[in-house]
């Protein structure tokens, strides 16, 4: 089922308007100059079509606003994204995720972002807790990683934090990567965003991130040591997360009252 990061017990998101995650395309500058101005230097002519076919957005998990902002200055960000994550001797191509944040002018002035909720699920790490090869399945335990958000981030400049959570049933349940300290990322664009609608609007763009390091898995039990070895980690060096995304959004004034 897919997991409310923002419900966890274990690791509470504080609601703030200046720092959150703000979903990855808390990205400004990665998904453009964040302006409807900077994506319509190419309007997107049959793009509307492309974007009927898109499920509709769901802003269900919209952030209630800072005291004193304008709501139609304030917008409300739906991001959809699949990554590619290698940490350590494991690539996996993570299930969907999809984070919400609200973003705006402060009463002062100053840029403020609130954070929403992230949604996720498990995905298969191939061959489970040992590391056995496809032939040993019938012997092999599951193993699976979920990513989680990790409580910090800046939308401005790209930086946010996760956790990946590890499930087996050889595992405790807090297993996690990044338990202690999350794992922490400075996302780059790959290339420029792209309007693929602009009624509903819907933008989609590529980053990456090849400097992380990568801790140990923490929480573990008896099994931390063989499942460390198994995942190659800590990893100073050597992870990469790719990232393809799109998101739409719309203004606090458009938004069904609560």
């Amino acid at each position: 089922m897919p997991n409310t990061t923002a419900d966890q017990p274990r690791f509470p998101l504080a609601r703030r308007a200046a720092v959150s995650f703000a979903g990855v395309v808390a990205l400004t500058g990665l998904a453009g100059a964040y302006t409807p101005s900077f994506a319509y230097a190419e309007p997107p002519a049959p793009a509307d079509r492309a974007a009927a076919a898109q499920p509709a957005a769901d802003f269900s998990d919209c952030p209630a606003l800072p005291a004193g902002v304008d709501p139609a200055r304030w917008r409300c960000e739906v991001h959809t994204a699949a990554p590619r994550l290698t940490v350590g001797k494991v690539t996996v191509a993570l299930a969907p995720i999809t984070m919400t944040h609200a973003e705006g002018p402060l009463p002062d002035g100053a840029n403020g972002q609130v954070w929403g909720a992230m949604h996720s699920a498990p995905t298969a790490v191939p061959g489970g807790v040992s590391g056995t090869t496809q032939g040993e399945r019938a012997r092999r335990p599951r193993l699976a990683i979920q990513p989680e958000y990790g409580g910090r981030s800046d939308f401005y400049t790209g930086q946010f934090s996760l956790r990946f959570r590890l499930m087996s049933p050889r595992l405790p349940q807090g297993c996690t990567i990044g338990a202690g300290a999350p794992v922490d990322f400075r996302m780059k664009r790959s290339g420029p965003s792209q309007w693929i609608s602009t009624n509903p609007p819907l933008i989609r763009f590529s980053a990456y991130d090849d400097t992380f390091a990568a801790p140990a898995a923490e929480d573990c039990g008896p099994m931390a040591g063989p499942l460390n070895r198994r995942l190659g980690l800590p990893a100073p060096s050597g992870n990469l997360m790719t990232y393809d995304a799109t998101y739409t959004f719309r203004t606090y004034d458009q938004l069904p009252a609560r």
